[in-house]
């Protein structure tokens, strides 16, 4: 190939339209033990191709704290009978249990063209877009992962990104029990007040706030497809 040619190919690649993202499998998981489904979305990164489709799985977790990779061992103050489990995220100290609705995107960031910095914010302002509709003015902080209702929390996000895809996600606070939380320091922050979105508005199910929510998700992340 001379110059020419190749300068001519290299036009007709930059003009080429990209590949579609192939559409996300979404998958409905239910109460699901913790640490088994941290395993699965372990493997299912570690496995998946540059063709695998991306996943979201949307489910609850029985009662567990979750302790980040340089997370401080001193924000779990009392668990009592709830168990701590030391996973492979970024953050501190969270709490997951039933009534609360978690989100996992497994995405291929590279191919979405994604930094992690843009994942976060995409699932920040899912879940900020969602509430609005209901009523309810939320927002993010610099340099303190999540959304708050004023000063109070109302989801918190965890990222893992390895061999350029992504697993773990926001977990929001819905119909759960809050009183866990007061056994920790959440994500690190002593006093840190939580807060459901039942406290903020009528919420029919956790599956109805799981479908509202869906919608914004895919659209924030996957902005050329929706």
């Amino acid at each position: 190939m001379n110059a020419a040619q190749a300068d001519r190919a290299t036009s007709e690649s930059l003009a080429s339209p990209r590949a579609p993202i192939p559409a996300p499998a979404v998958r409905r998981l239910g109460l699901v033990e913790y640490e088994s489904t941290w395993r699965a979305m372990q493997r299912f990164t570690d496995e998946r191709t540059p063709q695998t489709p991306d996943e979201i799985w949307l489910l609850e977790h029985p009662p567990v704290f979750t302790l980040g990779m340089n997370a401080s061992v001193t924000h779990v103050l009392s668990p009592g009978d709830i168990p701590v489990v030391q996973i492979d995220r970024g953050g501190q100290v969270t709490y997951h249990g039933p009534g609360q609705l978690v989100v996992y995107p497994m995405v291929d960031l590279r191919r979405a063209t994604l930094g992690v910095r843009d994942l976060v914010t995409a699932l920040e302002r899912a879940v900020i877009d969602y509430v609005a509709t209901l009523g309810i003015v939320a927002q993010c902080r610099r340099g303190a992962p999540g959304v708050y209702v004023d000063d109070q929390k109302l989801a918190s996000v965890g990222i893992r990104v390895r061999r350029g895809a992504s697993y773990h996600g926001i977990a929001m606070n819905v119909l759960n029990d809050l009183e866990p939380f007061n056994r920790i320091n959440p994500c690190g922050y002593p006093g840190l007040a939580m807060v459901r979105l039942a406290d903020l508005c009528a919420v029919a199910s956790l599956e109805a706030v799981r479908e509202g929510l869906l919608p914004h998700v895919l659209r924030h992340l996957y902005p050329r497809s929706v």
